[in-house]
């Protein structure tokens, strides 16, 4: 068990104080943001403290931390602030959720958010700083490095490698063998069947809009 100080006083923050509290034995004790973002000195019943200040009330010595934030500048907000909670001194935990099918025989890293109804298969390699959104299919042999975000309902097929600070959308469709260079940003639906670009943004055919009315169709 461990007392955690949370990151962030959004929504992202909110579900991972709900999760912990419901699916684990840390103990949320404590938010915190950097003073120019201090709106509130309290949020879910829990003390909002200036991140510049942390370490005097809640040393590293005694607490740990999670950093929940979202994709933001191709989640280079949440790497950030994840580099800067490590130099703090403070160890970052991970969530993987009870409901998740993890069948690696690899760990991932710290600072993981990992929801519920993923598929996680053997050999699979997950690093820091990644959320999983829920129901995920991560395939075997597939590498996913730090600081990546996989949204919801994903398909990342075997031996796949995505690249750091990542953005892969609802329903996005991997491939086998495919490597996703880094900060390349699939759109939901995005199919991808080769290798990507350096920072390469990728979108699905648009869905049209068909020229009769639906109680025209024998539907």
């Amino acid at each position: 068990m461990a007392n955690i100080v949370i990151f962030g006083t959004g929504d992202i923050a909110q579900i991972a104080n709900y999760y912990f509290q419901i699916d684990t034995n840390h103990e949320v004790v404590a938010f915190t943001v950097d003073r120019d973002y201090l709106k509130e000195t309290s949020f879910e019943d829990k003390p909002v403290i200036p991140f510049e200040e942390i370490e005097n009330i809640y040393p590293p010595s005694e607490y740990q931390m999670f950093v929940a934030l979202s994709y933001s500048k191709m989640n280079k907000i949440r790497e950030a602030k994840y580099n800067a909670a490590k130099n703090k001194g403070y160890q970052l935990v991970s969530y993987i959720s009870s409901k998740c099918s993890y069948m690696s025989q690899y760990e991932c890293g710290d600072n993981c958010f990992i929801f519920e109804d993923n598929t996680i298969q053997p050999f699979v390699k997950i690093g820091s700083n990644v959320t999983l959104w829920s129901g995920n299919h991560i395939g075997h042999h597939s590498t996913i490095h730090d600081h990546n975000f996989v949204s919801s309902h994903v398909v990342i097929s075997g031996h796949c490698e995505i690249h750091s600070n990542c953005f892969l959308g609802v329903n996005a469709t991997l491939h086998n063998n495919v490597i996703l260079q880094k900060e390349t940003l699939l759109a939901a639906g995005a199919i991808i069947g080769k290798d990507t670009v350096e920072q390469g943004v990728y979108l699905p055919a648009k869905t049209t809009l068909f020229n009769k009315k639906s109680d025209e169709l024998n539907f």
